[in-house]
């Protein structure tokens, strides 16, 4: 008995309708719905079906008959086979309209809000600003070659990369010479990734392997550091601890800058901090002038991290009071506190998504809040809105479908109005969208 062959995907001539909220082509091929990456709205293009599903198709374009007015040609060599950036085939100020028109309607979709004012998208410069990655690290056998970047756009292998333009220049010009670094190493096969956290005056590496490194390796990572100026860390396996290895006798602390404020936030190499310092400073100002901090407010910050919106409200408010579910993110947001000398900010871990009822710091009121929570949103802690009488609740979002979600309940639960909203390109070229949204009794 012979095994049935599979039927080869079809290639055909479509005209793509609009895009979707990841920024892929949407057409109708033999009645269903198709998703063509690489592919913008408007446009004819030779698409080639890759996955059918019971509803609908994914594809890909492979030529482009008649372009669109904001195609523009991708300057990174390895864009289409990366899968990093999605949207290099779409001029920048159309990438931004496109985050702020899907904002809104995902807003509308699934909160059934509008916003009074639109804000002027956050925008700043498009390459090189990603200061926070995670490299993947491969030997490819086949190949006879060791990759370090991120994974192919449609599979889960390394992208065969030489340079990445969206990165720090510091590490984004550098991914063949780690790569030569890593294929010159004894344990070469156990070098799992590598971890890029870039302050505004040092770049760090941290180098997670899977068994222990010998001294000829750790001398040759050592001399790599030295030679580039790039700090570099070692990440055994669980359960031991990060830690430096050149420069030696030094901190382990990174720092960026928020001169509005006349602030220094120190941070770990492993810290969540934002991807884009120029987004994230223009990020804080914009948040300040809409919250409006003033001497008697007291605000409450969720998920404040180390305090990156914490010590610029407290700068001008009375009191703000921080919460954060990392007991780690905790003790860095104290430190920075009392770094900046700031004492009118107080800091305490707790479970946003499951909220302690009996917490202090749940049993008072507040003037106004700030959250800028993860990709889930906030949906547990807002359930508790009411008791905190707050008069202006500022939303930072990295998820506009969760946003939206919550806006809903804020609006038509919460009685408040959703009076200024607009998107951030904190991650330009990709289809992902980092918005602000104020809402106020």
């Amino acid at each position: 008995m012979t095994r049935r062959q599979r039927k080869p995907h079809p290639e055909l001539d479509v005209t793509i309708h609009t895009l979707s909220h990841d920024g892929r082509g949407i057409t109708t091929i033999e009645g269903k719905t198709t998703f063509v990456h690489g592919a913008l709205a408007g446009e004819t293009v030779t698409c080639k079906v890759t996955q059918q599903h019971r509803r609908y198709n994914e594809g890909i374009a492979t030529v482009i008959k008649v372009a669109a007015p904001e195609r523009v040609t991708a300057p990174c060599p390895h864009f289409g086979v990366c899968g990093g950036c999605s949207m290099q085939h779409m001029s920048v100020s159309d990438q931004i309209q496109f985050k702020q028109k899907t904002l809104l309607e995902q807003l509308q979709h699934f909160g059934k809000v509008v916003p009074e004012t639109l804000l002027a998208p956050i925008t700043g410069e498009a390459w090189g600003y990603r200061r926070k990655a995670r490299l993947g690290v491969r030997y490819v056998i086949k190949k006879e070659k060791l990759l370090v970047g991120f994974r192919e756009k449609f599979s889960n292998y390394l992208a065969d990369i030489q340079s990445c333009l969206v990165l720090h220049p510091s590490v984004g010009t550098r991914i063949t010479a780690l790569a030569e670094l890593i294929a010159s190493l004894n344990q070469y096969e156990h070098i799992a990734q590598i971890e890029v956290a870039v302050g505004d005056k040092v770049t760090a590496l941290v180098f997670r392997h899977l068994t222990p490194l010998p001294e000829t390796d750790c001398v040759k990572l050592s001399e790599f550091g030295k030679a580039t100026g790039l700090h570099i860390y070692l990440q055994p396996n669980s359960p031991e601890q990060i830690h430096q290895l050149w420069p030696e006798n030094q901190t382990e602390l990174l720092s960026y800058a928020i001169p509005d404020y006349d602030l220094t936030m120190q941070f770990h190499p492993l810290d969540f901090t934002q991807v884009n310092a120029e987004i994230n400073l223009l990020m804080i100002k914009q948040a300040m002038q809409l919250l409006a901090p003033g001497s008697e407010d007291r605000i409450l910050d969720l998920f404040c991290g180390l305090g990156n919106f914490t010590l610029p409200l407290a700068r001008f408010a009375k009191e703000v009071i921080g919460i954060e579910g990392s007991d780690v993110m905790v003790k860095r947001a104290e430190m920075n506190a009392q770094y900046n000398h700031i004492d009118n900010a107080k800091f305490y871990a707790g479970n946003l998504m499951e909220p302690n009822e009996q917490a202090s710091w749940m049993q008072q009121k507040y003037d106004k809040i700030l959250l800028d929570p993860p990709r889930l949103g906030a949906k547990e802690i807002i359930e508790h809105f009411g008791k905190f009488a707050a008069k202006k609740i500022l939303y930072i979002s990295c998820n506009p479908a969760t946003l939206a979600r919550d806006a809903g309940e804020l609006v038509y639960t919460h009685g408040y109005k959703l009076t200024h909203a607009g998107v951030m390109n904190m991650f330009a070229h990709t289809s992902h969208i980092e918005a602000m949204a104020l809402f106020e009794k």
